[in-house]
């Protein structure tokens, strides 16, 4: 029953090897045990907040991506816009400048077509009139050749004359 009892010397030098090694553990271990803690606790909480700022400045980041994203699809759509309406004006300004162009050349064909028509009217006219006086002249020599007709002739111009005034 020794073994259930202890000795009161024991349970001494137990209690005193107990109170030295609690005060050395006290006085030197546990400071640094809990310094250790400490600087564990902390570098862990700057791990979650260095953690917490990453998620952060990545939500920030996909957040301006999209925004930029967005943007440049915008920045796209209006570039499309104005090139679509660039395209129609140079379309419609082409088409204006072709009818203007045409309208020029038809109004240049009709003013050489009159100028020609005059040109062939004048020459036309210039032929009869050279065609008639040599048939005129042909008439008037046969005519002319007796005297009589001569006098005909005369009288039948004076007497037209003489009609119109």
């Amino acid at each position: 029953m020794e073994l259930f009892t202890p000795d009161f010397g024991l349970i001494f030098w137990m209690f005193v090897a107990f109170a030295v090694l609690f005060f050395v553990l006290w006085k030197f271990a546990w400071p640094v045990i809990l310094k250790n803690v400490d600087s564990r606790a902390d570098l862990i909480d700057k791990g979650v907040e260095y953690a917490q700022n990453a998620k952060l400045q990545l939500d920030n980041a996909r957040q301006q991506a999209e925004e930029y994203v967005a943007e440049a699809r915008r920045q796209q759509a209006d570039m499309m816009r104005d090139a679509d309406r660039i395209k129609t004006q140079i379309i419609e300004e082409a088409r204006s400048a072709a009818q203007v162009e045409a309208q020029k050349v038809m109004d240049s064909a009709k003013v050489q077509i009159q100028q020609q028509q005059k040109e062939a009217e004048k020459q036309f006219r210039n032929q009869v009139s050279e065609f008639a006086l040599d048939i005129a002249e042909k008439v008037v020599k046969n005519q002319m050749a007796d005297k009589q007709a001569q006098t005909k002739l005369v009288n039948s111009l004076l007497d037209e004359i003489e009609s119109k005034n």
